[in-house]
């Protein structure tokens, strides 16, 4: 290059210092080191730039510079040379080493943040006396040093790893070296036997199989020890009145619960897999029973004294039957009736119902009142129920709290048999998982249902049960020992009374010249939708299960009051606060039919009913339910004699047959009920159902019905409130709510006894 030529910076990137000096003269940056002294031997110390160079140019220049210093290491530096040229200093190269203290906050630093920002680089460098660049480069060594550790590790896993699948596979190569067939024993190799022989071996194997399973069989009922059901000891004396209060869901209410048995529907659970084959070798086996139970009469079944009923013969079904489910626990009693019917259902609907396990217990409200699938174990077979099993629990009812509820775990099973008629049989799971809290065996129960013209189905019904009713007050001990209150005619009766109501609720051609008659559809399926809930809930609530308590009030007579509280929160279909019910059960000389029509009468309402005080009580609308003229849905208008109070607009349910009659009424608003008889949900209307149960007392001719009006004997009347003592749920209960009840109920038992006394007169 000719002396005295100027070089443009831009030409000379690689020279140009962080400070504009040129490298190699008086530089003292790192980028120098390893560079030519390209300036050497030419009469220049510096470049002049002032007038060759921009400020634009001098800024790029030094950041292309700076990018440059990036690739270099910030833990090295050269010492750079002297601008003189004529007397050179010899290069040196110091290696700087960071202290122990400034690596220990890079490596804490670095466990945090392996990847540090620029400001993050800076404010290290600042605190601990170093370069930005050499904090940037001892990160990237770090990371570089992490990744082959991190390398250098999972090679080792994978090695090993490596020898693992080696080891494997050579004890794979072993295994089939020496394999047999599993189903036979024999050698793998089938072609060095003939196909003949190799099936025969199968076909052994399987024998074997069937003659183990046969023989386990075989050993339950043959030899096997008797159950021992524990002595159940009396009940247990009521308690004070206690002024706690439970929930609807089920919890203690006054405390003072009359029977302490436990709840068996909370403490069974699903069955095993072990569990499983026995339970479906015992379904098969309970259908057949059923089938044979259904069909045979005597000398299984006798006729009755009066002719009328089926009576069964113990010792003839014990011939017939010598195993089922085990000989009758000691203290239980045996409770059997047989009854047919033809209802108006066609026999899929019917068999829906009865699989259901919801629409089950709503079709037997009055009998059922709890539920449970425990587990489905087939669901059937060609889009139908045939062959369907489930595993089930059961609480079942006499809405009364003097008779306690019978609790049980079963199987049901469901065949349609090859004459078309279909089969729906429960049995009893005591004898695969006994349960000392059982006080009700069901030996094998059910229907056989038969298809008849025009929609409807011949039922017959057999009810079969073990139970120890110590427990049964003496004033049902009548009722429930002659099997009516439980047993298959209650059954057959309120299932031919809801096909009734059923069909009576899809019906179109409504006359529209009767007045009071709800002829709008949906109107009517909204308003019968509200009255079956408020039926349920109230045999659900008056009944002594086990689900709540009821504490006894006055006295030691039949006609004490049993009161139980119970909170409602977030229930659209109850009002919130504390709820306080009552109930007593007495009886009265007096026919069935005669109770049941005096109280669901709206013009004799005013003499038992004390909340109409006198008002004037008009039907302003009603559904019929049935045949009888008394199974009907009506809403009812007590018009205030007293102008400060306003009128009352009261919903109420009447249904009888002839084992069981209800009136069962409840309070509603009268915005509510307007938009129910216009189609609308009826879930989000609050009820509180008060009213009556009315049984025969069991002394009357067997086979006369309550709807005869010569009936004779008396009844059994269960008389039933719930009353909203204060809104507030977490309120508490005052003594003196308790005493506004009491006295309430026992006015009202008063005035039905005057009032049917001067009848019967």
């Amino acid at each position: 290059m000719p002396a005295g030529v100027m070089i443009p910076a831009r030409n000379m990137p690689s020279m140009i210092g962080v400070n504009g000096n040129i490298g190699g003269f008086g530089s003292t940056s790192g980028l120098a080191l390893g560079q030519p002294n390209m300036m050497e031997g030419h009469g220049f110390h510096h470049l002049d730039m002032t007038h060759n160079t921009s400020e634009g140019d001098m800024t790029r220049i030094r950041d292309e510079e700076f990018d440059s210093t990036n690739t270099k290491s910030g833990s090295e530096n050269q010492e750079g040379a002297s601008g003189d040229d004529q007397d050179p200093r010899p290069k040196k190269k110091r290696y700087h080493r960071h202290t122990q203290h400034q690596i220990q906050e890079m490596e804490a630093f670095f466990k945090e943040c392996p990847h540090p920002d620029d400001k993050q680089r800076k404010e290290l460098s600042r605190e601990l006396g170093l370069e930005p660049l050499q904090v940037k480069f001892w990160f990237q060594n770090k990371r570089t040093q992490m990744k082959t550790q991190h390398e250098r590790h999972e090679n080792t896993q994978l090695r090993n790893e490596n020898d693992k699948l080696r080891a494997d596979n050579m004890r794979y190569r072993d295994a089939l070296s020496n394999a047999s067939c599993p189903n036979c024993g024999g050698p793998t190799a089938i072609g060095e036997m003939s196909f003949d022989e190799h099936h025969l071996r199968l076909e052994n194997t399987r024998l074997r199989e069937e003659i183990d399973r046969i023989s386990a069989i075989a050993a339950r009922y043959v030899g096997k020890p008797v159950v021992n059901y524990p002595v159940l000891s009396p009940p247990m004396p009521p308690r004070p009145v206690d002024l706690g209060v439970g929930s609807f869901g089920g919890q203690p209410g006054l405390g003072g619960d009359i029977y302490e048995a436990g709840d068996l529907l909370r403490s069974i659970s699903a069955p095993t897999e072990a569990d499983k084959p026995m339970i479906i070798e015992l379904a098969v086996a309970a259908m057949e029973e059923l089938i044979r139970m259904a069909q045979m009469d005597e000398p299984l079944w006798m006729n009755s004294l009066d002719g009328i009923d089926a009576v069964l013969n113990e010792d003839e079904y014990i011939r017939i039957f010598p195993h089922g489910i085990g000989p009758k626990p000691t203290g239980f009693k045996c409770e059997a009736s047989r009854e047919s019917a033809v209802v108006i259902m066609n026999h899929i609907n019917l068999v829906e119902y009865l699989m259901d396990v919801n629409q089950w217990s709503t079709l037997f409200s009055g009998i059922v009142s709890r539920a449970l699938t425990l587990e489905v174990l087939s669901t059937g077979v060609a889009g139908n129920y045939n062959g369907a099993l489930q595993v089930m629990t059961a609480e079942f009812q006499l809405p009364t709290p003097l008779v306690p509820t019978r609790e049980s775990y079963y199987v049901r099973y469901c065949k349609q048999h090859a004459d078309g008629t279909w089969a729906v049989v429960d049995v009893s799971l005591d004898s695969i998982r006994p349960g000392p809290a059982a006080r009700c065996r069901r030996r094998p129960s059910g229907c056989l249902i038969q298809e008849m013209p025009n929609g409807y189905s011949k039922v017959t019904w057999v009810e079969h049960v073990e139970v120890d009713d110590r427990g049964v007050h003496n004033l049902y001990k009548h009722l429930v020992s002659s099997g009516h209150a439980f047993g298959a005619k209650r059954w057959v009766a309120t299932l031919n009374r809801q096909c009734e109501r059923l069909a009576s609720a899809m019906a179109t051609n409504i006359p529209a010249g009767d007045a009071g008659v709800i002829t709008n559809q949906e109107g009517r399926k909204s308003m019968m939708k509200l009255a079956e809930r408020m039926v349920i809930s109230f045999c659900a609530g008056v009944s002594a299960s086990t689900a709540h308590t009821w504490t006894t009030l006055s006295g030691t007579g039949a006609d004490d009051v049993r009161v139980m509280t119970r909170k409602s929160v977030d229930d659209p279909g109850r009002p919130p606060g504390i709820v306080l019910s009552a109930a007593t059960s007495f009886w009265l000389p007096v026919p069935p039919k005669r109770v049941f029509d005096f109280l669901r009468d709206e013009n004799t309402r005013n003499e038992w009913d004390i909340l109409s005080n006198g008002g004037v009580v008009q039907e302003m609308a009603h559904i019929a339910n049935g045949r009888d003229t008394g199974n009907c849905v009506s809403l009812i208008r007590v018009n205030s004699a007293n102008s400060s109070q306003s009128n009352m607009l009261i919903l109420q349910e009447s249904c009888t047959d002839q084992t069981a009659s209800f009136v069962i009424y409840a309070p509603v608003d009268i915005v509510a009920m307007n938009v129910v008889l216009n189609g609308g949900d009826p879930d989000y209307v609050a009820l509180l159902p008060s009213g009556f149960a009315i049984f025969p007392d069991g002394t009357a001719a067997h086979g006369v019905g309550m709807e005869e009006s010569g009936s004779t004997g008396g009844s059994l009347l269960t008389v039933a409130f719930q009353i909203l003592v204060d809104s507030v749920p977490t309120a508490k209960l005052s003594l003196g709510s308790v005493a506004t009840v009491n006295n309430l109920i026992a006015c009202t038992v008063e005035r039905i006894k005057a009032s049917l006394s001067c009848e019967s007169a």
